[in-house]
């Protein structure tokens, strides 16, 4: 039995590694020397919109606004804050950023209505900033970004000459997320990692695959295909809501999805417990709040990411020939990740214990949904039940 588990392990790894997108690769960046030369500035820049919605993100809006507020973008961009309910001062912040910046007749910031039934908190705000949007002119895109996300000067710029070149009706930047603190050097890379996985940005970049995602924290979003897609409203229930818009927008037109340098998170995550609230948060939802999915998941990450290391420990012959080539093309799979958060190479044996971490925050996501404290964010509890 152990050396038919080390085999299904080694065959897993197989696949991964040949056959799943390239995902280890980490290739897919909007940094790629070929890219950037290829690219021609639009000789009439489009009228950009950028949302930005923001709950109690004292500690964050005024760094995102100020960088927003630098960028170097030709045409004419807006800037839309919709303090969602704050009570720490969240929207005198945006405005004293954006008066720092000399920006200040850039920005409006819009004092959010009450949550309605059926949406999340996030996807109202959002809303609520497109509709202010539209009321002078209608954006021809729409820049939807996290109140923790920091943007180099060239972002938007980049962005939107990303778009024109190559037809997209949607650019999604995965912002380097904060890896500074120890819990964050030693799980965050391997984050990134996992959702790689599960969505190969080059099969979410590749025309006519089925496979769509997104990332939320730096999403440009062409307003007319957005429309045609049915609109914010579409997804307005949906916790993973990058990934379900990404799909709506990927049934209008090519998208694209990458990792990059010019959009990166300033969110904390200093211990333990606040990784495991960000990956609770959304984990159950992604198995489509499933018991059977939850099971098939656990087995999986077992056998795919703790087998080989205990076949090596305690098995012999075969089973531990087995998990060992399993367990060096999973250290494998993780340098690239490893590299592009400037991590040493020796963190790469130690993803089977990564993941053993990750397994117990998925299950404790489910916990979590059974005493209604699912999606929780900023005091909300948004999971459906």
């Amino acid at each position: 039995m152990a050396g038919l588990i080390a085999f299904i392990s080694l065959c897993i790894w197989v696949y991964l590694l040949s056959a799943r997108g390239g995902f280890w690769h980490a290739s897919e960046r909007d940094d790629v020397p070929e890219d950037l030369a290829r690219f021609v500035e639009p000789g009439l820049w489009p009228s950009v919109a950028v949302v930005i919605p923001a709950r109690n993100e004292a500690g964050s809006i005024a760094q995102t606004v100020g960088s927003l507020c630098r960028q170097d973008y030709p045409g004419e961009f807006r800037i839309i804050v919709v303090d969602d309910q704050s009570d720490d001062g969240t929207a005198e912040l945006a405005r004293s950023a954006a008066e720092q910046a000399d920006a200040a007749h850039r920005i409006t910031v819009l004092t959010g209505a009450p949550l309605p039934e059926g949406w999340t908190g996030k996807l109202w705000a959002v809303r609520q900033g497109i509709e202010q949007a539209r009321v002078t002119q209608k954006p021809d895109w729409l820049l939807l970004t996290d109140a923790d996300i920091s943007h180099s000067p060239d972002n938007l710029r980049q962005l939107v000459t990303r778009a024109a070149n190559d037809g997209l009706v949607m650019v999604s930047l995965m912002a380097k997320l904060r890896c500074d603190a120890w819990f964050e050097r030693a799980l965050i890379p391997a984050f990134v990692l996992f959702f790689q996985m599960l969505y190969p940005f080059r099969w979410v970049n590749q025309r006519g695959h089925p496979l769509a995602a997104a990332a939320g924290g730096c999403m440009l979003v062409n307003h007319d295909a957005l429309e045609g897609a049915g609109g914010i409203e579409s997804i307005r229930d949906e916790i993973i809501d990058d990934c379900a818009l990404g799909a709506r927008m990927k049934l209008r037109g090519p998208i694209w999805l990458g990792l990059t340098e010019r959009a990166q998170s300033v969110r904390p995550y200093d211990n333990l417990g606040e990784i495991r609230r960000m990956v609770a948060r959304t984990a159950y939802a992604q198995l489509k709040y499933s018991p059977l999915l939850l099971a098939g998941t656990l087995l999986s990450l077992f056998l795919t990411f703790l087998a080989p290391p205990l076949m090596v420990i305690f098995g012999g012959g075969w089973s531990r020939f087995f998990g060992l080539l399993a367990w060096i093309g999973m250290s494998v799979s993780y340098l690239p990740m490893l590299r592009f958060y400037g991590r040493s190479g020796w963190w790469a044996p130690v993803l089977p214990a990564i993941a053993a971490l990750y397994s117990i925050f998925t299950l404790d996501s489910a916990i979590q949904h059974a005493r209604g404290r699912g999606g929780m964010w900023k005091g909300r509890a948004q999971a459906k039940r």
